[in-house]
């Protein structure tokens, strides 16, 4: 079991005495079940487990009364094992999105307050997913908090990379320092693994286990299957091909010189209007990030996206680059990582700022001016470039150098190299990117 960053959050809301049911959503397969589990059985002398996926026959518990009297006695009778002791047992809902019932119930849980509730979700951003109108979801009544596949700092942890290190990491940026060549080559073959496992907690285990890729490639392949059978098995009846058609054309949307989104590429002939639902689908599943062209680089980036164009990048990188021919791990594990026209790059650039939860934007016009990313930094706009120890960020330049056309102070220029500043640009190796908030 794995040290999570979602380890405190729980520890807090405990400790909360005005805390809520909490509902933890996230993609499938990115730990939540066991997250909860392990917390749980922690710091509680009972813990009550119903898997509403596995378990469905427990789903017509919540077809009569939700009041808390009523279901403790139905649950009691049903799960073996399960005691309501006062300020001592943890309920778990698992897969809170197959009964409706239960999640309408919360709201009954928190008005009695004698038992802590944690629920976990896989789908529970689809819209319209399981809907049903005999239940309405208690506004109110929750806590809810999004969790996301392993990012590179838990990674890093579970490495055995100790906290003092990243700490050191931390001061050398602070510092605008080299890191010691060491530490910085261990640091770089972390992150080229990384690209490759991503952050799946199976695919994490298997690789720390065997340091097989073509074992880890299974389990990525498995996932990625199950996330297949999800649009197939759940979406509305008019968007499952449509779903399908969205996800499996990102590899060659991140193949282009130009990654801008094209419903023209899921199919030919494809417009916006057929497509939009069902990219959106596979956005609130928890499977893709979406990235905004802003129509110009300046704060607030929200206000400044232009929602009708955009990138869209895999949550995890680890499965983006499974979804790509074999043998691109090997590729990556060498220190290649501009291969596909430097789609990799850029998605563990997305893949670490998705994971903290960050929205993405970049900046593309037609006057030749692209920027990978724009970001808020220091309470500034930040442009920031993704490129070899070649490359010229030539886009980059221009913008640091018009500063009464564009307003930016300074650039971030990530890649294969050690701390470096050039003037207003400052350049940091890869594996950096988690440290930047």
């Amino acid at each position: 079991m794995y040290k999570r960053k979602i380890d405190n959050y729980l520890i807090n809301w405990k400790n909360n005495s005005k805390h809520k049911p909490l509902v933890i959503k996230g993609c499938r397969q990115c730990g939540k079940t066991s997250s909860v589990k392990a917390f749980a059985y922690k710091n509680y002398k009972n813990v009550i487990y119903m898997d509403f996926h596995e378990q469905k026959e427990l789903r017509v518990l919540f077809d009569g009364s939700l009041q808390v009297d009523y279901l403790t006695t139905m649950i009691s009778s049903s799960v073996p094992g399960s005691q309501f002791i006062p300020g001592q047992t943890c309920i778990i809902f698992d897969e809170l999105q197959d009964c409706p019932g239960a999640r309408a119930s919360l709201k009954f849980w928190r008005q009695d307050g004698r038992y802590d509730v944690i629920c976990t979700g896989s789908l529970l951003g689809v819209n319209g997913y399981n809907s049903n109108e005999d239940y309405s979801v208690p506004v109110g009544s929750e806590d809810i908090v999004d969790m996301f596949p392993m990012d590179f700092e838990e990674w890093l942890w579970a490495n055995q990379m100790p906290s003092d290190v990243i700490e050191m990491l931390r001061t050398h940026l602070k510092d605008e320092s080299p890191v010691p060549e060491i530490l910085h080559g261990r640091m770089r073959t972390l992150l080229l693994q990384y690209v490759v496992v991503g952050g799946m907690p199976e695919a994490v285990q298997t690789f720390l286990d065997t340091r097989d890729i073509g074992q880890v490639a299974k389990v990525q392949n498995a996932i990625i299957e199950e996330y297949k059978s999800d649009m197939v098995k759940y979406a509305k009846a008019d968007d499952k091909a449509r779903i399908r058609e969205c996800f499996e054309s990102i590899p060659a949307q991140l193949s282009k010189e130009n990654k801008k989104f094209q419903y023209s590429i899921v199919r030919k002939g494809g417009r916006s209007k057929e497509y939009m639902s069902s990219l959106q689908w596979i956005e609130d599943a928890g499977i893709i990030h979406r990235c905004y062209n802003l129509s110009f680089p300046e704060l607030p980036l929200e206000g400044n996206a232009i929602k009708e164009e955009f990138k869209v990048y895999m949550a995890d990188t680890g499965l983006f680059v499974s979804t790509l021919e074999f043998g691109t791990q090997g590729d990556i594990l060498r220190g290649d990582m501009m291969s596909y026209k430097g789609a990799v790059f850029e998605n563990v650039m997305a893949d670490i700022f998705g994971k903290k939860n960050k929205k993405l934007y970049y900046y593309h016009k037609s006057d030749s001016i692209e920027l990978d990313f724009v970001i808020r930094y220091n309470g500034e706009c930040v442009p920031v470039e993704c490129k070899a120890r070649t490359g010229r960020a030539k886009s980059m330049r221009t913008v640091l150098t018009n500063k009464e056309k564009y307003h930016i102070k300074n650039g971030l220029k990530f890649g294969d190299y050690n701390i470096g500043r050039n003037n207003n640009l400052l350049t940091l190796p890869m594996y950096m990117a988690f440290l930047i908030d």
